[in-house]
């Protein structure tokens, strides 16, 4: 090759990588941008869902404190949503009475019942004889003794 042929490469393939670098710095800068409204997108819905979950909230605080206080005398549109409330309240009270008083029964039960004696070769718990030693406390004709 010529220094002529070799001066026109070398000029050729510094044109050629100049064009690389300036479409690889706007390929880095196009991406850079797109990055950027990416994760400024994204902290905008993240705030967006922060700011629902925090109506969601207060809407039910609202709710919560309205039945409160007006529970007895609500507006016209809200009458039947607090009257659905109250039921719903004394639903709830009426089965946390019925679990305690059947806590007491369990209780009363437990306290009744006679200490367990000593099973014998009858009881269906026992799948083993007793020794030959011991005699059967059953009268029931199971036992061969």
């Amino acid at each position: 090759m010529s220094n002529a042929n070799y001066d026109e490469f070398k000029k050729k393939a510094k044109e050629t990588l100049d064009t690389i670098a300036d479409a690889s710095v706007d390929a880095y800068k196009l991406a850079e941008e797109k990055a950027r409204i990416l994760a400024k997108k994204t902290k905008l819905r993240a705030g967006i869902v922060n700011d629902k979950a925090t109506i969601r909230r207060l809407n039910v605080e609202l709710g919560g404190t309205y039945y409160k206080l007006f529970k007895d005398a609500p507006a016209p549109e809200l009458e039947s949503l607090c009257a659905e409330i109250t039921d719903a309240y004394e639903k709830i009270a009426e089965k946390e009475q019925e679990i305690e008083e059947l806590k007491n029964i369990t209780i009363a039960k437990a306290e009744e019942a006679p200490p367990k004696e000593e099973s014998c070769c009858c009881d269906d718990e026992k799948e083993e004889a007793p020794p030959e030693e011991e005699k059967c406390c059953c009268e029931d004709e199971k036992c061969d003794e």
